[in-house]
Formats: structure tokens, sequence, C-alpha cells
């Protein structure tokens, strides 16, 4: 047994240094991570008989034990205390939940004729990225406006190489069809360069150029050409009046933050090259009791120490050692970054339009939030239970004729899904449209752990179907020897109309039916309904992934990289199939009498 924790001891061995400390509970779970120019002082305040916040108490009630890592600087610190707080997720730290990869647009100016697209993921490919951009709707939209205005082609390598005459996109105007050579390389080298110019926040350079080629146009009589700018030069000017910042012409985000309770919302509005990109609201999980410095400040370094910050970040209310995250996130980028927020005239607007944009937010989910407890603490109701449950998971099968069956579990919490811990299984031992072996097989693999630590029991197992689903998934838990947990099946109603859904408890021999209104069957509902989604979107998956190798795994002597080599030359199976023997052995690898096997498996 480890002995009883001292604070003075652990407090009076701590270097004066700068460096990070991990606090850990009874378990050995890290629960809160921090960082400090003097670890000593920093760790020993805790233990001071000053006054504490309610949360701070909670914590130090809690504490076993205390790690430090020391650092050269405070601002090595930092970066660690992120990486730590992203490594562990300490429950008494501020969470950013949103931690997605933000998108891009791609240029690839190293082809000859190059290619304009979306991009999210590592930049290590040649050419030129712009953004990031706050969501992929922003980069679609922009994409969508740059393809009516500026015709630079957005088709993938594969289709553009195998065209022997223009698509769709070149009857609508949307392109200008170098695939089959209706443009020089010299005229669209210059739609390139006016697409990096309007990207890089030059539209008025660009705008200007045309207005001189479209006078050009109209002097030597070439009125339909002169149209043509025209038409360009107004497209042009739309969407700039859509995208620009009045008084901007740099780089800078708008960050503001709202709190109301346990709950906070964070607006980020993106401005790059003093145009608009738009905006998004994160909702870090906050521990209770934490000051609004604090959430803002923890935002700050977990987000922008994993993305590229503007030179500018301006926000709504003073943040926690600015001056220290300003440092950092500047050493980490290479350049000024600095935060202000102090701010006047336009900007001050900007701010306050993000503040607002929060709250708003925070208003929508703090609604959300109540009325998904409502329906939990009516389901508690329902089933006759102290407490309402705080873990819900769903299985549902998916399968086309018995083919490629696939079964899905789907995980809420009392905030809702918890997407990080779907699962998606394969179904093999099961015959095929044996639904029920296949729920017994799900049900099995997903907690055959549990006595391991390496799987959790959720208060209420869901099963969507009937008696016979419910005893298959009752027996596929007493195997695993979690007997106990709670089963409920729902199944539809004869007609299959929401709202005549049946409940199945495993106790219980009669089915038991809820009112259409009732918040627990709108609970059960959308779990249901979101546990089909993620099946069936795993089910198609599989079966196209099928359906896509079965024709060219039916090729003797085409191995797995060949076919994939194929498959991206062509963009498909289709384009396969159209392909003749000339165009196969021009893939790498493809010898002509493999090329003749291939052409055969297609065309007999």
């Amino acid at each position: 047994m480890p002995p009883p924790f001292d604070p003075a001891g652990t407090v009076r061995h701590l270097p004066e240094r700068p460096g990070v400390y991990r606090m850990f509970d009874s378990e050995g779970a890290v629960i809160y991570v921090g960082k400090a120019r003097n670890l000593r002082r920093r760790v020993g305040s805790y233990f001071t008989r000053g006054r504490k916040t309610a949360k701070t108490q909670r914590l130090v009630e809690q504490i076993h034990d205390i790690q430090v890592v020391v650092t050269h600087t405070e601002a090595e610190a930092l970066i660690l205390e992120n990486t730590l707080i992203k490594e562990h997720r300490p429950r008494y730290n501020v969470l950013l939940r949103d931690d997605k990869s933000y998108p891009y647009i791609y240029l690839s100016t190293q082809q000859r004729f190059p290619r304009l697209t979306f991009h999210r993921g590592g930049r290590s490919a040649p050419g030129r990225y712009f953004g990031p951009f706050p969501s992929v709707p922003a980069v679609r939209e922009t994409l969508n406006h740059l393809q009516k205005v500026i015709p630079v082609r957005q088709c993938r390598d594969a289709f553009f190489r195998n065209r022997s005459r223009p698509c769709l996109q070149y009857q609508i105007r949307r392109c200008t069809a170098p695939c089959v050579g209706y443009i020089s390389e010299e005229a669209y080298a210059e739609d390139v360069r006016h697409v990096e110019m309007f990207l890089d926040g030059r539209s008025e350079e660009v705008i200007e150029e045309l207005i001189q080629r479209m006078e050009r146009a109209s002097q030597a009589l070439e009125y339909e050409k002169a149209v043509r700018w025209r038409d360009r030069i107004a497209a042009l000017r739309a969407v700039q009046e859509r995208q620009h910042v009045a008084g901007e012409r740099g780089d800078l985000d708008v960050v503001a933050l709202a709190v109301e309770g346990d709950t906070a919302c964070i607006q980020v509005f993106f401005i790059r090259r003093g145009q608009s990109l738009g905006n998004r609201a994160f909702h870090p999980r906050v521990p209770h009791g934490s000051r609004p410095a604090e959430i803002l400040s923890a935002f700050l370094a977990g987000y922008y120490l994993e993305h590229p910050p503007p030179a500018e970040i301006l926000v709504n209310q003073p943040v926690r050692e600015a001056a220290l995250l300003g440092e950092t996130l500047s050493g980490q980028a290479g350049r000024s970054v600095e935060i202000r927020h102090r701010v006047r005239g336009e900007r001050r607007r900007w701010v306050e339009m993000a503040e607002e944009n929060a709250h708003h937010s925070l208003a929508a989910r703090t609604a959300t939030h109540a009325a998904l407890d409502r329906r939990f603490r009516e389901l508690a109701r329902v089933l006759d239970v102290d407490r309402p449950p705080e873990r819900l998971e769903c299985f549902d099968v998916s399968h086309t004729g018995g083919e490629a069956t696939v079964a899905s579990c789907v995980v809420f919490n009392r905030e809702g899904p918890l997407k990080s811990d779907y699962r998606r299984f394969n179904i093999q031992g099961a015959k095929a449209g044996d639904d029920y072996a296949a729920i017994r097989e799900a049900v099995s693999r997903r907690y055959r752990k549990v006595r391991s630590g390496g799987a959790v029991v959720p208060d209420l197992i869901i099963i969507d179907g009937g008696k016979g689903q419910l005893a298959e998934a009752r027996a596929a838990l007493d195997e695993t020897g979690i007997g106990g947990a709670a089963l409920l099946a729902i199944s539809k109603g004869p007609a299959r109309r929401p709202g005549e859904e049946s409940l199945w408890l495993v106790d219980e021999r009669q089915e038991m039916e809820l009112p259409s209104d009732s918040p627990a069957l709108h609970l059960l509902q959308h779990i249901r309904d979101e546990a089909h989604r993620f099946a069936i979107t795993g089910h198609r998956q599989r079966r196209g992934k099928k359906h896509r190798e079965s024709t060219l795994e039916a090729v003797p002597g085409l191995g797995p990289v060949r076919r994939k080599s194929l498959l991206q030359r062509f963009g498909g199976l289709q384009g396969i199939r159209r392909a003749g023997v000339e165009d196969l052995t021009r893939v790498p690898g493809i010898s002509r009498s493999l090329a003749q096997r291939i052409y055969e498996t297609f065309h007999g």
C-alpha cells in the first residue's frame, strides 16, 4: 500500500524552476495539469490556508500524488502543458472538444494545368495552400464562386487525363476545357495567376487588369469578348463585397467568450488578407467554478499551438498571461503574434459582433441541453430507476440480402452523442441474413474486454429490434460475465411510423408503449436512428469496397498495388471498363499480356 500523500514534503522538494505539474487521484488518473514559472511556489499555493475557489478546493481534496517536469523556460512549459492536457484530458482542465484539422484550398502549381481543390490534412505536397477556412462549407462556397468567376479546373487528375471531349463544366462555362486543348497553356496560366491574386486578397488588382482587357477588346470591336470580361468583373465585385472586411488588409482572428454557469461558448471569426472566411463556435468542457480569463487563456493556448495563428488575435476580455502566450505563439509561428483586448472603431464592432454570436450560440446550446436533460429524466421515470442513466449504448445491424453485414454501436451521454466511442463490427460468424446472430456477435465483441478494463459497461444497452434480438443480446452479455446490465429493445410498429414503437425490457414479458410526445421515447428514437445511420453507412462502405474490388480481383496476376494504380489512373471501375489495351499498358507495372487479361475480364 503506498504511503499517504504528504503535501508539505512534496512541495519542500520541488525546484524553484519553470515546469509542468501533474496531479493524480487515488486511482492514479491525472486530474489536473498546470504550468508554473516557479514550481515550488505555484504548487505550494494549492495547500496554503488562503481563500480558494470551490473548484480548487474540490481538486485539492482529491490529490494523492504530484509529479513535475522541469523545463528551461515558461514558454516551453506552456507548450508541454498543452501536450499533456490533450494526452490525459484531465477532468479539472478546460478541454477543447473540437480538434479537427481545418480545411484549406489547394492549388497544384507544379502541374502544367494546375488544379484548384478542397484539402484537409498534411500540407507536404508541392503547390500553394490558402486558408485555413473555418468550415468545409466555407471552402465549398469559395470554390463554387471561383469556378463561376475564374474557370480554373477542379476535376480530379485521373478524370482530367482521360478526357476525349469537354465535360459538362465546359458547357455551363465553369471550365475552359484544358483537358482537350481548348485553351492555351499561357492563357490558362493567366487564370491561375488571377486565382492566386484573389485568394491572396488582391482582388482589386485582378479587377483592374480585367477592366483594361475589357477596354482593349471594346476598342478592337471585339464586343463578345468585352462582354465576357464585363461579366467576370461584375461577378468578382459581387464576391468581393460578400467577403471584404472594411478597413482590414492583414490576417487576424476575433475571439469572443460567453459563459453561463458551467457552459461556455467561444466564437472565432477568421479574417485573412482582408477577407472574412466565416466563423466557428467552440464549446469546451469547463470544470465547475472556472473563471472566464482561465477558460479563454486555455482555449487560446490549446487551439493556436495546434493551428497557425494570425498576426493579431482580438479578444473580448482580458486573457491571463497574455504576454507569455503571445511570446510563445510568436516563437511557434516564427513571426510576431499579438493578443489585443482593448480595440476601437471597426475592430471593436467586430469584437461586439463575435460576442453577440457567442451569446446566441450559448443560449441555443443551453436550451438543447435542457431538453436533453428532460429526456434523460423522463427515461429514468419510465425505467423506474432512482437517477437518470449517464451512458447509453445502442446496437443496430445493416445488410442487403445478407451481404456485407455490419453492426453498429453508438454511444450517448448526458450531453448527447459521444462519437469518439462509436464502433462498427464487420459480422463474420453469423449466417447471411441472420440478424439475431449478428446482434449476439456484436454485443459479445463489444463487451468481452470488460473484465480486463478495456471496455465500459453502460447504464443502459438498447437494441434496435424485438424480443428475439433482446434475448440474443442477453445471452451474449451472460457469456461475457456482465449479465446484470440493463437491456431494452425498441421495435417499430406494424406501419413502421414514428411514435408507434414498442419497448421490450429484458425482465418484462409484455411490451411497453409510450405516447408519441414522450420525451423518453424521443431520446430512444434519436439514439436508435443514429445507430441505424451509422450501421447503414458502414454497410454501404463495405459493400461498395467489395463490389469495387471483386472484378479486378478476378484477374490472374493483378495484385493490390497494381489494382490501386489502375483505380487511381482511371478514376474507378467505369474508367477501366472504357479503357483499351493500349491505355491499360500505360499504367506502370501493367504488361501487354496483363492488360489483355484485364480487358477480357470486362469485355468477355
